[in-house]
């Protein structure tokens, strides 16, 4: 096996891209790792062939690395490409080490040539992103993959950064849900985003706006809504968790924990399933009241969590970020919940932050933020 350091610089990312084409051509497996994080002691396990090893995020609990072998890693970057239009020049703006980073790197490789890396030792910048882009240089399709977070900081910084975003022919976001509202802004300014919706299980993004890949397979668990995915992107389980393995992957099929609908033939993500809320015996998804609360006017961003509550068992508690210059009135926001989702929904408990903590490459710290909000005084029920 090959472990592969990445601390963010282009000739790390370069190192990766040698041993991803060496291993999807049955040699060596490769296990990208951050310069920072623990090796695992995995080597045993970790059989010549197999090919990628991509840790999960571990929002939801303890990281756990995910076996893809190369068909899936082949399918899932072939498919998406050819929804996209074909081969294309990519710039790499994502940690290497999550699935949506290597996804960018195959891609570019399965069209020829190495992707432009953004230098991310630095964290990501606007500024870096713009003069990234520029090195793409003119004369063909462009696309690059980035998470909402790093879509609104570069509708924040305008300008460059605004016209680095309209020059590509796709950008891709994925990672954590695209609030409408975000968007709605990108698409007005030019910028032609398309929605991804995937995990690390299914070997990155498998659903693009709403629509399944060619070849995968989307659908609804009678009863729950839980989504499941199926098709020749899906991994062959943990590496070394074989009861969780067999738990998550069922009849060629991967059981998410995510909630959805199908809207007009689109799937539409609805939220996790363990973010459901149940206060005073009444269901709240914490999504419904994110996308609530981040269509009100000067409202960023929103996450929701259930807090203990010895009383309801749970109520609802919201941290917002606040636009530049907004004033946030919090019996407005709760308002507005209440109108939307009833009473049950409104948060006790409402907090602006200035930014929420995040994890992995942009998904809300659901925990950090339950911490935060632990400490803040509840509200009387309203309403």
């Amino acid at each position: 096996m090959r472990i592969v350091r990445l601390d963010g610089s282009p000739p790390a990312v370069e190192r990766l891209g040698v041993a991803l084409a060496d291993a999807l051509d049955g040699g060596p497996t490769v296990l990208p790792l951050a310069d920072d994080a623990p090796a695992p002691q995995i080597a045993a396990d970790a059989d010549p062939g197999t090919g990628v090893l991509v840790a999960t995020s571990g929002s939801t609990g303890p990281p756990r690395i995910v076996v893809l072998p190369p068909a899936s890693v082949l399918a899932c970057a072939t498919a998406g490409t050819a929804r996209l239009g074909g081969p294309a020049r990519w710039l790499l703006a994502l940690p290497a080490d999550h699935v949506a980073g290597v996804q960018v790197i195959v891609r570019a490789l399965l069209a020829g040539a190495a992707p432009v890396v953004q230098d991310l030792r630095g964290g990501f910048r606007p500024d870096g992103f713009t003069a990234a882009a520029a090195r793409t240089g003119p004369g063909r399709r462009r696309c690059t993959s980035i998470v909402p977070t790093q879509l609104l900081r570069l509708l924040d910084a305008g300008g460059a950064a605004v016209d680095a975003l309209r020059g590509f022919d796709t950008v891709l976001v994925g990672g954590a849900a695209l609030d409408p509202e975000l968007r709605a802004r990108a698409e007005a300014a030019g910028v032609p985003v398309v929605p991804t919706y995937g995990m690390t299980e299914t070997a990155g993004g498998c659903v693009y706006d709403g629509v399944p890949l060619d070849g995968v397979r989307a659908r609804l668990e009678p009863g729950s809504g839980r989504i499941l995915l199926g098709g020749p992107t899906l991994a062959t389980g943990y590496l070394g968790r074989s009861a969780e393995t067999a738990a998550a992957f069922v009849g060629g099929e991967f059981r998410t924990d995510d909630l959805g609908r199908w809207v007009n033939g689109r799937l539409e993500v609805l939220g996790r399933l363990d973010d459901v809320i149940v206060t005073g015996g009444e269901k709240v998804g914490a999504a419904a009241v994110e996308r609530v609360l981040t269509g009100q006017p000067g409202v960023r961003a929103a996450c929701a969590v259930g807090l203990p509550d010895r009383e309801w068992g749970a109520v609802v508690g919201a941290a917002v970020v606040a636009a530049p210059g907004a004033d946030l009135e919090p019996e407005r926001l709760r308002a507005a919940v209440r109108a939307a989702l009833g009473r049950a929904a409104v948060p006790r408990v409402l907090r602006a932050v200035d930014a929420l903590p995040l994890r992995g490459i942009g998904k809300p710290d659901r925990v950090a933020v339950a911490r935060l909000l632990a400490a803040a005084p509840a509200t009387p029920p309203v309403g």
